[in-house]
């Protein structure tokens, strides 16, 4: 009798650590690192792109995966890659979006600066056992060719140093579109987080299906 009870309680014992696996496995964090453009600046919460993508893997079946925004409204690279390791140690992600350097380039901060922030950013993401999937960003032609040039293959640059996943352009489709862009001609609008998706997402996707 004594003998099949210890039976019993390891078969017990077993199942629970089945389950307590199951239960970790399928706890998956995407996080994202953004700026304004993610924070849902000029936009109500629930009309912003990153809700929208809460919606959409709602719908496609990816609901175990959990969303963490650690966007912050006039974040640089610099700022995001100081708070990297302890968002990193919290939420322990699976996904990180970068979606930074936009607000590096309007200031005209230096190009190889920016590369080395968004660089040493991915660096962190991978050594977490994480995946980078880097978004794309531009700047007005009004910084001059030169610059405007160097900053936009920032990002093509480091997904092939990196082997790392790129949304080739945030804004494509939205910047040069009529009402798609507030008033200060940086933010999209509310019409326009469909498409923030939408550009987002084709590249997403098959990284949460892996």
């Amino acid at each position: 009798m004594h003998t099949v009870f210890l039976r019993l309680r390891s078969i017990v014992f077993l199942a629970l650590i089945c389950v307590g696996v199951q239960a970790h496995a399928s706890q998956n964090t995407l996080m994202i690192v953004g700026d304004s453009l993610s924070s849902a600046h000029g936009v109500q919460t629930e009309d912003a792109w990153v809700t929208l993508l809460k919606d959409r893997l709602e719908e496609e079946g990816l609901n175990q995966w959990q969303v963490v925004n650690a966007s912050i409204g006039g974040e640089t690279t610099d700022g995001g890659l100081r708070r990297l390791p302890k968002l990193l140690d919290e939420n322990e992600p699976e996904v990180v979006i970068i979606e930074l350097g936009g607000n590096d380039g309007l200031r005209g901060f230096p190009p190889n600066v920016i590369r080395q922030n968004l660089s040493s950013m991915i660096e962190k993401v991978n050594e977490a056992g994480a995946k980078a999937l880097l978004v794309g960003m531009q700047i007005p032609p009004n910084y001059g060719q030169r610059y405007t040039r160097a900053f936009a293959d920032i990002y093509p640059e480091l997904a092939e140093k990196h082997e790392t996943e790129l949304v080739p352009f945030f804004l494509d489709g939205i910047y040069d579109q009529e009402g798609m862009m507030q008033d200060d001609d940086i933010h999209p609008t509310a019409e326009a987080q469909g498409q923030l998706l939408d550009n987002v997402w084709p590249v997403l996707e098959p990284m949460l299906r892996k």
